[in-house]
């Protein structure tokens, strides 16, 4: 039960920013990749976090600024989906782990993600420095 806890903290700590700064996407991700991400996230997110991302009644919004990147990082979303998260902005349920969505899923996801909080002005977390 300890190991679980320590797990969860270290986890926690990184979903949430910490020293986690790592992008997978890199630089321009290119419509293709985009496309194929909002093809993945339609298929796998949208039942909680919204057709247009912006929440359901069991999943929060993307287009939020706690989602911003210096909020949570990409690898955040790689966390979630490996791992799955416990509850620690929202009053939302726990999130399960997504044994059926891969790690090139995930980067096509983030790629989607990052392009509609873009376009939703959505660059930073300014409660999170």
């Amino acid at each position: 039960m300890r190991r679980v806890s320590l797990l969860l903290i270290l986890f926690l700590s990184g979903a949430c920013g910490g020293d986690v700064t790592r992008d997978d996407v890199g630089g321009d991700p290119g419509p293709d990749l985009i496309a194929e991400g909002q093809r993945i996230y339609q298929q796998n997110c949208a039942m909680c976090h919204g057709v247009d991302l912006k929440g359901t009644d069991t999943g929060p919004p993307f287009l939020s600024p706690i989602y911003a990147p210096n909020h949570h990082p990409d690898e955040a979303f790689y966390a979630a989906v490996t791992n799955g998260v416990e509850p620690h902005h929202w009053e939302f349920g726990p999130m399960p782990a997504q044994p059926a969505v891969g790690r090139d899923d995930v980067t096509a996801i983030v790629a989607y993600v990052r392009s509609r909080q873009q376009d939703a002005g959505i660059t930073e977390d300014p409660s999170h420095p």
